[in-house]
């Protein structure tokens, strides 16, 4: 239930600054596609921040998780050893 709480919050949230900047909704093809975008990118800033500690692990990071991703490519599988 919590989650569905958070969505309709993202939404208000959302529908009000399309409000502030005289945006109508359903927005226009390319105006929700640069949202999209935005939104696939910054969906990985918090992690990419934690990992700027360790740089090997971002280059992995980078290419394993956030580029298949944001490109859409598939996800590459990931050897696991037992």
């Amino acid at each position: 239930m919590k989650i569905y709480l958070v969505s309709l919050g993202a939404g208000l949230l959302v529908g009000l600054v399309y409000s502030l900047l005289g945006v109508r909704s359903p927005a226009p093809p390319i105006v929700a596609l640069i949202g999209l975008a935005g939104i696939l990118l910054g969906e990985q800033i918090v992690p990419l921040a934690k990992r700027l500690a360790d740089r090997p692990e971002l280059v992995r990071y980078f290419h394993e998780d956030c580029a298949p991703q944001i490109l859409g490519t598939a996800p590459m599988e990931k050897d696991r050893d037992a």
